[in-house]
Formats: C-alpha cells, structure tokens, sequence
C-alpha cells in the first residue's frame, strides 16, 4: 500500500461490518471526492481478501493495524462488529490510530445479533445458508438489506463462522464499548436510535464516547447517507 503524499488527504481505514466487505464504502469514497478526507476501505481476511488459516478478532486485528501502519492512517471507520476489529488494532497501534467512528458497532453482549447466532450453528455451511435465508427474508422490501446479502455471498464461510462465534465469545467476555471507549483519543458514536437495542443505547449515554444521531437511516449510513457520513469525517478530523 501507498502513503499519502503531501498532496493527499489523510487516509481514513475503512471496515465493513460482518460478512460484507469493502465495496458498502463506494458511495462514501465517491461522495468524499475534492474534499478533505480520503476513505481508504480495506477488505478484511475472509471478506474481500483471502481468507486467514483460522479467524480470529486478533488476526483480523493484526491485518488492520498493518494496514494504518503502511498508509499513515490515524482514524479507523468501523461498521457494526468490526468496530471491535477496530478497537484491538487500536490498541496495537501504540497510539498511532487516534480516533475510531463506530457506526452502530457493538457496545454490548446483545449487540452480535447478526454474527453471535453463529456459535448457535455446528458448521460454516449450516450457519451460511442460515442467514442468507435471514437476509433474503429482511431484503424482500428493502434494497439496502439487498444490497448487504449481495457482498455476503461473496464472504468465505467459515471465515464468516468463525467471525461470529469470536464476537459472541469477545462481547461475553469483555465490554466491547469499554473497550472502544479507551482504544483512541477521539471515538465517535454514529447512529440511529431506532436501529438500536435499548441496552446499548443505555450504555451509550452513560459513556464517554461522542455521539452523532443520523435520523432515519438504515444500519448501513454509508450506502444510505453517504454525504452525511463524508461531512461527520470531516469534523472528527478537526479534533484529531
């Protein structure tokens, strides 16, 4: 990977959330032309690039944290559960990743409600075919939702397995909103409340993290309101 010039932008690492991979940021890199920040998505092992032996929120960590390391990357954006990608690779980075923005990441047990129902699944293909189903079911009125199971299907599956199982182990284990809370100087909170469980909006009120409500988006704010997602970046460059 390249680093920036003097002429450049900083980069912003961008994850997708789980199963999907880099394309859900091109209205966001389209939408960001001629203005002062430049998204830089990255496809994660099993998600776009190829796949890990075994995979794990460590290794997935590791991948990102090299990737802000080679570019010079300072900020991560990070959908749903590779918000906790985010966090570990933060941590990793000795302070050189300064501010992560969550857009409706995990903060809580009850927050894996797509990736933990992995684990209630005894093999990749079983839990595949699970939620492709899933996903089919919420797509029938919703072009969005259609769009995410269109980037799944391209997911390794048991990378996608393997992925859910970690995240329900990890949010059971740990707090991932602590977690996120402490990993950067600057972490932001993009969100819709009705998309969120009551729990974590709970929490989410009594933490330190900075708060963005976007009123009546989809979970996917990137592909729903990429506009408003370049002008958000824009401003948490500005405290960074």
């Amino acid at each position: 990977m390249a680093g920036p010039t003097r002429d450049d932008p900083p980069p912003i690492v961008c994850l997708a959330g789980f199963g999907d991979d880099a394309r859900m940021y091109a209205p966001l890199v389209e939408a960001a032309r001629g203005s002062t920040v430049r998204p830089l998505p990255i496809d994660l092992p099993g998600f776009g690039a190829p796949a890990l032996g075994v995979t794990s929120l460590d290794g997935l960590a590791d991948h990102v944290a090299l990737a802000c390391e080679r570019t010079g990357a300072r900020t991560i954006v990070a959908h749903s559960v590779a918000s906790i990608v985010a966090t570990l690779a933060a941590e990793r980075s000795a302070g050189r990743v300064r501010a992560i923005v969550s857009l409706e990441g995990n903060l809580t047990a009850a927050d894996a409600y797509f990736s933990g129902t992995a684990a209630d699944h005894p093999a990749p293909d079983v839990f595949r075919q699970m939620f492709l189903a899933r996903l089919d079911a919420l797509a029938t009125d919703d072009p969005v939702v259609a769009g995410y199971r269109s980037r799944v299907v391209g997911a390794d599956p048991r990378a996608l397995w393997e992925l859910g199982r970690e995240a329900r182990a990890f949010s059971e284990r740990e707090h991932p909103g602590e977690r996120l809370a402490g990993a950067a100087d600057t972490v932001v909170y993009v969100h819709e409340s009705a998309n969120c469980a009551e729990a974590l909006m709970a929490w989410r009120r009594r933490s330190a993290l900075i708060p963005v409500h976007l009123v009546g988006v989809a979970h996917w704010p990137t592909v729903d309101r990429p506009g408003e997602r370049a002008r958000i970046l824009n401003e948490v460059l500005v405290v960074t």
